[in-house]
């Protein structure tokens, strides 16, 4: 179908961030359109963890149970493990040096259900981007356009123009769009428009070779999704990675698998698949291995980040506008979570609901999340040389003496004790990139679309590990259990897609109610009901207001407003705080 030349929303990128936003726009009833160069979705595994805040922006657009019903079974995936080999003839080779439970699974299981009514999923890119093409294309039918390269972009007085080429036919036009979403993993647009991504790059060329493999002789635990290998020739790091892939079967049965090695930048040998190849069944200690490449991808260690996220009506999501170490799983998961923020943005001033100053706080909002997503993620990456180091493996020790100090970690006796616990310690330590609850669920926005109250941050506000819900402006709305609408539902499913939602005690709902009628903003007020003290913790105690009070949610299910008690006069109250959180001029009660 020809692509049209006007949209309201043209979005350039179709891979998870561009069709998530594509979705999300057709739902709120904005005409968006998607171009992407390549002829069809990825077909590399790439990004692979969903986390929480992620799974609930899936579940709002009606995409989580597909996603779900593709992930592995819970008992054959929330484990990371590091490992000398998997096999070898040396003593020190096969053994496992320590596993942690990750991704809300094991000892994590009840903190991270507390946390969210979805839990995390694994599913590979090269299966959850046809998933989202799949939705995409029912939202936005004869909107979404592979092998069509956008090759221009710019911004004019009252909107975009977009330069697309059909790559197939060569044929060229130039779309008129209110607005534009860069989420083109940073190819292209953000350097049209001179944005500077800011950081370290050029770290390591990492390579991913995408394999059918047979493991199940050597694997040995099958809550392992995720295995990292050190030995002696590591350079005081781990010396390849590998991942299962599934996609029917898991743990030893799992059918396919992601190799990874790290080479320094420019690296002739990492352009030598026999090389690859080789190196990796070294890596492993099975050099007589038989699999079958299905693809071999290289992609930039680096961790950067764009000097601002809007240029004009062009916004950046997404790898275009952070680029992440795959440690800590938070590159997908931020693009989606950029899209979420944005979109509900856009859909309130294309409605002239709100006022355009609206979309400034885009980058005021994301940005420091982007920010601290890619320092955390640098951070995590030296997990890795901690255990190594406490196996007494440095980037200056000969392969030999390597060896002999991996014997003094296996010996018994006291040095053996010592060195083993400082190994454990080690691995152990690596709960910030794992067990990261916090920096997956509790960022919060300071500035922006919220009013902040004067209250501090909860006192975990600093953790990695240990989130606190609160209802203080700027943070996500807690998760409780609860009757609304009802319903036994959680109270994220309460909040209205498109406009801003008032959760009230059902004593003074009709007071909220006559306030809210009174103003000129589409508000959904919401009486909460009774909660099921078994389901967790009670949005009583969660909600952090007096039963007169009222908490203002946003369509992205962050705080934008409360009062702990009732106003005097609750419809200025409201009036002033929606006047000042759209972006308005007036707002009359």
């Amino acid at each position: 179908m020809s692509a049209p030349d006007t949209a309201e929303v043209v979005v350039i990128g179709g891979g998870p961030a561009g069709l998530t936003a594509a979705i999300e726009l057709a739902q709120l009833g904005v005409d968006v359109t998607v171009f992407e160069r390549r002829a069809t979705t990825s077909h590399l595994p790439r990004a692979h963890l969903l986390n929480q805040r992620t799974m609930e922006i899936f579940d709002a657009i009606g995409v989580a149970d597909d996603v779900y019903e593709m992930s592995p079974p819970e008992d054959r995936w929330h484990r990371v493990g590091w490992y000398t080999s998997l096999a070898g003839d040396r003593p020190g080779q096969g053994r496992e040096i320590g596993h942690i439970h990750a991704w809300g699974g094991g000892p994590d299981t009840d903190r991270y259900a507390a946390a969210s009514p979805n839990r995390y999923a694994n599913v590979p890119q090269m299966r959850l981007d046809p998933l989202l093409r799949r939705h995409a294309e029912r939202q936005c039918p004869g909107r979404i356009h592979y092998g069509h390269e956008v090759t221009d972009v710019r911004t004019t007085t009252d909107g975009v123009e977009v330069a697309v080429i059909e790559t197939e036919t060569g044929a060229t036009r130039t779309v008129q769009a209110r607005y534009a979403i860069g989420a083109d993993g940073g190819r292209l647009v953000s350097s049209l428009l001179g944005v500077e991504m800011q950081g370290p790059t050029q770290l390591l060329d990492m390579v991913s070779m995408h394999v059918t493999a047979d493991l199940t002789r050597w694997i040995r635990d099958d809550q392992v999704l995720l295995y990292y290998f050190i030995d002696p020739l590591g350079n005081g790091g781990f010396r390849g990675s590998m991942c299962a892939m599934g996609p029917d079967t898991w743990g030893s049965e799992s059918r396919e698998w992601a190799f990874h090695q790290a080479f320094p930048w420019g690296s002739k040998e990492a352009m030598d698949e026999t090389t690859l190849k080789d190196r990796f069944r070294d890596i492993i200690g099975i050099p007589d291995l038989v699999f079958d490449v299905h693809a071999i991808s290289h992609w930039e260690f680096e961790g950067v980040t764009a000097d601002r996220y809007r240029v004009g009506n062009v916004f950046l999501v997404g790898n275009a506008a952070h680029r992440h170490p795959p440690t800590g799983g938070l590159g997908l998961n931020t693009a989606v979570q950029d899209v979420d923020n944005l979109c509900w943005k856009l859909a309130q001033v294309l409605r002239e609901q709100a006022g355009a100053d609206l979309l400034n706080t885009y980058e005021s909002e994301r940005r420091p999340v982007g920010l601290f997503n890619v320092r955390h993620s640098l951070e995590n990456a030296g997990g890795h040389r901690k255990i190594a180091a406490a196996l007494g493996i440095t980037p200056e020790i000969s392969a030999e003496d390597g060896w002999k100090e991996i014997d003094t970690w296996l010996a018994p006796g006291p040095a053996g004790d010592e060195r083993r616990r400082l190994v454990a310690a080690a691995v152990a330590d690596n709960g910030d990139d794992y067990s990261q609850l916090n920096v997956e669920a509790g960022f919060a926005y300071d500035s922006g679309a919220v009013i902040p109250d004067g209250t501090e941050p909860p006192h975990t506000h600093t953790s990695l590990r240990d989130y606190t819900p609160t209802t203080r402006p700027g943070h996500h709305l807690p998760h409780a259990w609860v009757h609304g609408r009802g319903l036994r539902v959680s109270t994220l499913g309460l909040v209205h897609r498109a406009d801003y939602t008032l959760l009230v005690d059902p004593a003074h709902a009709q007071t909220w109610r006559t306030a809210a009628e009174k103003i000129g903003v589409p508000v959904d007020v919401v009486a909460i009901g009774s909660a099921d003290p078994a389901s967790g913790p009670s949005w009583g105690r969660l909600r952090e207001v007096d039963a007169e009070g009222a908490i203002l949610v946003r369509p992205d299910r962050h705080i934008a407003w409360r009062t702990t008690t009732m106003p005097a006069d609750p419809a200025a109250e409201l009036a002033v705080a929606l006047q000042s959180l759209l972006s308005r001029n007036e707002v009359h009660a």
